[in-house]
């Protein structure tokens, strides 16, 4: 995200107004002029430091509440990806602190071998049967039902025979690094 100068004002004008100050009010909490906030909302004064600071802390706001510019694109634009029998598609930004997909596994007769690893994973089953096996147990999980477990514990996760399975899952970033792109 960028910075732009040019939204302090609406932005100051839009704060002040959301708590039913007056430019006076603001002006005296802030220990400046209304002059001064009133060139600043119009536009026609340069918003410093000095100026600012006293300001974001009366209306209880970040700087960057005022500065940022405008928000990326919300959307998530990353590729579906294909590997190891399963469809992956990524639910979250790159550099989300979790990550979140939606996960096609393919029909298997047999689980994959378990594996273990830092974090906590947690997923929603959205169709389908998913087979968890978890600390040498094997849980069956179907259509509405979620599981949430350490994977520091032996696991692995698998459609069963009957059918593919899709389910919405959530990983730390260990967990993201393991399951979706290989160990």
């Amino acid at each position: 995200m960028t910075t732009d100068p040019t939204r302090v004002g609406p932005r100051l004008r839009a704060a002040r107004q959301q708590r039913g100050w007056t430019l006076a009010d603001l002006a005296a909490k802030a220990g400046m002029s209304i002059s001064t906030l009133s060139r600043l909302e119009a536009g026609r004064r340069q918003a410093s430091l000095e100026l600012l600071l006293p300001l974001v802390s009366v209306l209880d706001l970040r700087l960057d509440d005022l500065v940022r510019g405008e928000p990326v694109d919300p959307r998530v634009r990353r590729a579906t990806e294909r590997r190891h029998g399963m469809v992956v598609a990524p639910l979250t930004l790159e550099h989300s602190p979790v990550q979140t997909y939606k996960i096609r596994y393919a029909a298997a007769s047999t689980a994959p071998a378990p594996k273990v690893h830092d974090g906590v994973e947690w997923f929603y089953v959205l169709s389908g049967t998913i087979r968890l096996l978890l600390d040498g147990e094997e849980h069956r999980i179907g259509a509405g039902e979620a599981a949430e477990f350490d994977t520091g514990l032996p696991h692995s996760i698998s459609a069963t025979e009957d059918g593919f399975a899709e389910v919405v899952s959530i990983f730390s970033a260990s967990g993201e690094r393991i399951h979706v792109h290989g160990s």
